[in-house]
């Protein structure tokens, strides 16, 4: 197996500021369970903890905070344990979109495209303690968006993540044929995350 993270790297990595839900920490571990079996659990947390910081997954938490670093810890252990693609990293953000007892608390704005554009920054900052998120523009006429997500500059595996989280929730939303394109990335020299929603 080759070695992606080191605990050098970890450490790094939990110098970050910001926190996440537990719910997001369990559901990205859902996703490696619901694709490499049950044993995928015991392998993450094995190595989570040889690299100091250890998952606890039936004692996590749903709704307590979590150091967004540990997040990107978690991924960086996923690549490195099931060679998880781009791709994978999106679908496991479409996975927990679906699964967010988050989206849930919310489901009375997703009655359309407007109320969700006004509850967005919420979820948001219901799910991380560090970020902006905004709708920067909203076009029904031509059927598109634009969203944004300033001072969010953890990890490009979190880029892959949001996309197909913020896809998930829109094809919810819209009941239909929807793409999503990150356009703009902090990562790429950009000055935030800019996401190109169409239906």
């Amino acid at each position: 197996m080759k070695e992606i993270i080191t605990k050098e790297i970890a450490d790094e990595l939990m110098k970050m500021k910001g926190e996440t839900r537990g719910i997001s920490i369990k559901g990205d571990i859902d996703y490696a369970i619901d694709k490499k079996g049950k044993q995928a659990l015991k392998k993450v947390e094995d190595e989570m903890e040889r690299l100091g910081y250890p998952i606890n997954y039936e004692k996590m938490r749903n709704m307590d905070f979590y150091p967004v670093g540990l997040e990107a810890i978690l991924f960086l252990v996923m690549k490195e344990l099931f060679n998880f693609t781009d791709r994978e990293f999106e679908e496991l953000g479409e996975f927990n979109s679906k699964l967010s007892l988050i989206l849930r608390l919310f489901m009375q704005y997703f009655v359309s495209i407007d109320s969700t554009a006004n509850a967005a920054p919420k979820i948001w900052r219901k799910l991380y303690s560090v970020g902006d998120l905004e709708m920067a523009e909203l076009n029904k006429k031509e059927k598109y968006a634009i969203l944004r997500i300033k001072n969010f500059k953890i990890h490009p595996f979190h880029c892959l993540s949001v996309k197909g989280y913020i896809h998930g929730v829109m094809k919810m939303v819209l009941r239909g044929d929807t793409t999503c394109k990150e356009t703009k990335c902090p990562f790429k020299g950009d000055e935030y995350h800019e996401f190109l929603i169409k239906w």
